[in-house]
């Protein structure tokens, strides 16, 4: 009850909601584009289950980013396999309206997201595990709320790829530019990053553009084999 009267406890509280909101878009994105080619009804589930388990994953993360950030190439993976997912999201092939996906496609999406969600959450809640202040109750109800923001951006995204394709290709540069990010953020590459401060923008935008480009020429190969069937 004392907690619940804490100034600070609210204020912390805020904050841990204010920085979900602005961390949460770019992972609103990954789950839009992983759920945007199941049918209705498996959208909702794509996004309800991936949602929750990345927040989940989010709170295990808290407790051990700060230690893993410190290992040597691990972002240079990580951003690596964002570039992969970047890339089979966007170069994934559209399915007829009477043959979409079903169960395999459900949990494909969630697996997408969930490995996404990992590699791009890595620094993001170093922040939110700081103005938790070590209060896991705090730590648990802030991410807690974020589930709704996270699934509400969600839905919000699917529509507007439907109606907008081009944020489609938007959404994965976007993956494409944290993978850049993430790439050259590694321990090993500290160094390199601080005596060429332009080289954190350089490998966004190299990654953005690598991931719309092999990810378009892919999608052309398999909109060329689907006609020549």
């Amino acid at each position: 009850m004392e907690m619940l009267q804490d100034v600070n406890f609210w204020i912390g509280l805020m904050k841990i909601i204010w920085i979900n909101i602005i961390l949460s878009g770019d992972n609103a994105v990954v789950i839009a584009l992983a759920a945007r080619s199941l049918p209705p009804h498996q959208q909702k589930k794509a996004i309800l289950f991936g949602s929750g388990a990345a927040v989940v994953l989010r709170i295990i993360l808290t407790i051990v980013a700060a230690k893993l950030l410190q290992l040597s190439f691990l972002q240079v993976v990580g951003g690596m396999l964002l570039l992969w997912i970047g890339i089979q999201l966007l170069s994934e092939e559209e399915e007829d309206e009477g043959h979409a996906k079903e169960g395999g496609g459900l949990m494909a999406a969630v697996r997408t997201i969930l490995i996404a969600d990992l590699v791009m959450s890595l620094d993001n809640v170093i922040a939110v595990a700081a103005a938790a202040k070590g209060n896991d109750v705090l730590l648990l109800l802030g991410l807690a709320i974020s589930i709704p923001l996270v699934i509400f951006g969600s839905t919000l995204m699917i529509k507007l790829m439907e109606r907008f394709p081009i944020i489609v290709t938007l959404g994965a540069g976007l993956i494409g530019w944290v993978g850049g990010e993430t790439i050259v953020s590694d321990v090993a590459l500290k160094g390199v990053a601080a005596t060429y401060p332009w080289l954190h923008y350089a490998a966004a935008a190299a990654g953005a553009a690598f991931v719309v480009l092999v990810g378009r020429a892919l999608q052309k190969r398999h909109e060329v084999q689907h006609a020549t069937e």
